[in-house]
């Protein structure tokens, strides 16, 4: 499929414009399918992305502030989703001994199970650029790269 049929939309203002779309769309798309891999563990994107955060640094803190700064999408309530994941067993966090301030969030070892039994379904992610050779992938990341470094 192209953009023009998946929107049933066959004029653009211009090539960015379509470019545009395309990536808001593909991203949208991409969400659902990354939403279906998480739902048997009933987990979501950003409660996947702090627990990789998390794993990461393990076994060193991080505060919900450092948290915020690595992940995927900024504009999430971090508190919020570390308290779910705390209400799951997942996290734990504690007051800083650094700053009283502060909180520090570690992941437990229920959290990094439940990561290496997703990492055993990896290929079922990856599967999803399926259509895309590792050389497409690559240059892809590369021109999304390019076109955020305008910032």
């Amino acid at each position: 499929m192209s953009i023009d049929k998946d929107i049933r939309q066959h004029r653009f203002r211009n090539e960015y414009q379509r470019a545009s779309v395309n990536i808001a769309y593909t991203y949208c798309w991409l969400m659902e399918k990354v939403k279906a891999f998480l739902l048997p563990v009933d987990i979501t994107m950003q409660q996947f992305n702090i627990l990789r955060i998390l794993r990461g640094s393990h076994p060193k803190p991080l505060s919900t502030l450092q948290i915020r700064e690595r992940m995927i999408d900024k504009m999430s309530d971090t508190s919020r989703i570390v308290d779910r994941l705390i209400a799951k067993g997942l996290v734990r966090k504690a007051v800083s001994g650094k700053d009283r301030r502060l909180v520090d969030v570690v992941i437990t070892v229920k959290g990094r199970n439940l990561l290496k039994k997703l990492d055993l379904r990896q290929d079922e992610l990856d599967g999803i650029l399926k259509n895309i050779s590792q050389e497409e992938a690559a240059n892809l990341s590369k021109i999304l790269d390019k076109i955020r470094s305008m910032e």
